[in-house]
């Protein structure tokens, strides 16, 4: 796995990349994170006891431009537990581009297996 660090005015935030489990989704996320697309992001939605999602707005709340989604890997074996980083997407399963979440409790209701649209993040 490799290693991440996201920094925020909070303070580090040390994540692990499953680049064997998600290697679409890892590449993109890591490829962003380089080129300095996550730069002057914030955490735009927070939900306590839930999950915080980033990735995509800047402080005064503009979307920035993405570019192509990615193929859904929520099939991969992973799991939404407490601390893991998923990528956030719209209802369709192959939406997601750079936002992502991170879970701040387990949620597994959020794999692929539990999910209402059997798809899962």
């Amino acid at each position: 796995m490799t290693q991440a660090t996201i920094a925020t005015t909070a303070g580090d935030i040390v994540v692990e990349i499953a680049d064997a489990d998600a290697p679409k989704a890892a590449t993109n996320w890591l490829k962003l994170a380089k080129e300095g697309f996550y730069d002057g992001v914030i955490f735009h939605r927070v939900i306590p006891d839930f999950m915080i999602q980033g990735g995509g707005m800047t402080a005064d709340l503009s979307e920035k431009p993405t570019r192509e989604p990615i193929p859904l890997e929520s099939r991969s074996g992973l799991s939404n537990q407490r601390g893991t980083l998923a990528m956030a997407r719209t209802m369709a399963p192959d939406s997601a581009s750079a936002q992502f979440f991170i879970n701040v409790i387990d949620n597994p209701f959020l794999d692929a297996a539990n999910s209402r649209d059997g798809n899962g993040y």
